[in-house]
């Protein structure tokens, strides 16, 4: 585990800066060239109908055991140590201790009223035309591309390690290039990799006990398939009364032409049940506008140009839309230790607020490595920064949709 959690930092590290997983930070030429696959789409053959009966088709599911990614939990730091904003003062990752890992006990567990998840990964086949020929979408037994999405999951779905059930499915996901260029490809790949994580929708509905709570949580590609779940198979049933949150983190929501069309509302206080979060994370001189100009040109789920409007922000201290929280409120960064050997919780560490635009804004640039794209964009950390917080938070939300329901 604690070279799994060093395998983890180097590999988000490497993967962000070439990829950007799905928001198109860079659209220039050379990216294009490089990402984008020369091959026409040629659909894979069709899963079986009972392909996610077998085990070795998620990541995560009940009974993996201690194998399980989404089941990580960090150590957490003894005293809060905020981030250092001066070169002097040195890196997160400098001041983080040498502490190990623990998992999640049993009585942590219990103290949580029993809720399943269902969990997609985001972009983890990024291959470029420089390496290989590149296809439209990932195939089963990928080994590099599975290996990342292991690693993927260890930090962007243990928050949700509180569950009674993580279920986290491998999908034929669209290649990178497919969210960076206008062919229309790209739109066939991204539907292809929807099937497969709509199929493991339907066996993870069948699995869990019926009256069970279901959160839904993902990030960037991920996200993308969760707001189309939500939109075709939740929307107007009675599962829609079994969604107690959705974290649909790093793809940005238009309040006014997307939020609308979706059948649960933006969460509107912290203990509120059955709404969305969604969250994109800047410094507070990040430029967004390259992830701002994408959005505004493209229809949103009405069908409507997305233009000028606002972007859905949930602030993950808070618990709720367009608001702010200072540093001290946040009860824990997920960062590595100085050798990269394990991870720890670090307290205090960044605050949040939502700005005009919808982006969320961290304060000054926090040094937290090489991972930082360009522009301040901290995509790669948007659920790590505020790992307690969303941790509480969907706990929380559980806790009050059993109330209503019991």
């Amino acid at each position: 585990m604690v070279r799994a959690f060093l395998y983890f930092i180097a590999t988000m590290i490497v993967l962000v800066i070439i990829g950007m997983f799905a928001l198109n930070i860079w659209s220039d030429k050379a990216t294009e060239f490089a990402f984008v696959p020369k091959t026409e789409f040629v659909e894979q053959e069709a899963l079986a109908d009972n392909a996610y009966n077998d085990p070795d088709m998620w990541y995560s599911r009940p009974g993996i055991g201690t194998n399980d990614p989404a089941r990580y939990q960090p150590a957490i730091a003894e005293t809060q140590n905020p981030l250092p904003r001066s070169e002097d003062e040195g890196t997160l990752v400098e001041q983080a201790s040498k502490a190990g890992s623990r998992r999640v006990t049993k009585s942590e567990a219990e103290d949580a009223p029993p809720f399943a998840v269902f969990f997609v990964h985001p972009t983890s086949y990024i291959p470029t035309n420089l390496d290989r020929d590149i296809q439209w979408n990932a195939a089963l037994g990928d080994k590099e591309t599975e290996d990342r999405a292991d690693l993927f999951l260890r930090g962007l779905a243990s928050p949700f390690n509180r569950a009674a059930e993580i279920w986290a499915p491998r999908y034929r996901q669209a290649t990178v290039g497919a969210f960076i260029t206008d062919k229309p490809e790209a739109e066939q790949a991204i539907d292809a990799a929807y099937r497969d994580v709509e199929m493991a929708f339907d066996y993870f509905l069948e699995s869990v006990d019926k009256d069970r709570p279901i959160v839904l949580a993902g990030h960037s590609q991920g996200s993308l398939h969760l707001l189309r779940l939500l939109r075709e198979r939740v929307k107007g049933r009675p599962l829609e009364d079994r969604i107690a949150a959705v974290y649909a983190v790093g793809w940005p929501i238009s309040v006014d032409h997307d939020l609308p069309v979706l059948p649960l509302p933006a969460c509107a206080r912290a203990n509120q049940a059955g709404c969305i979060l969604s969250w994109a994370s800047f410094a507070d001189n990040g430029d967004p506008s390259q992830l701002l100009s994408r959005f505004r040109a493209s229809p949103g789920f009405d069908g409507e140009p997305r233009g000028e409007t606002p972007i859905l922000c949930v602030n993950p201290i808070t618990g709720f839309q367009n608001s702010t929280a200072r540093a001290d409120d946040n009860k824990g960064t997920l960062v590595p230790s100085e050798n990269l050997a394990s991870g720890q919780l670090v307290a205090g560490a960044v605050g949040a607020r939502c700005d005009e635009q919808g982006i969320l804004r961290i304060g000054d640039p926090p040094k937290m490595g090489s991972a930082v794209l360009p522009g301040e964009n901290y995509h790669v950390y948007d659920i790590p920064l505020f790992w307690r917080n969303v941790q509480e938070d969907v706990v929380t939300r559980v806790a009050e949709w059993s109330a209503a329901n019991s």
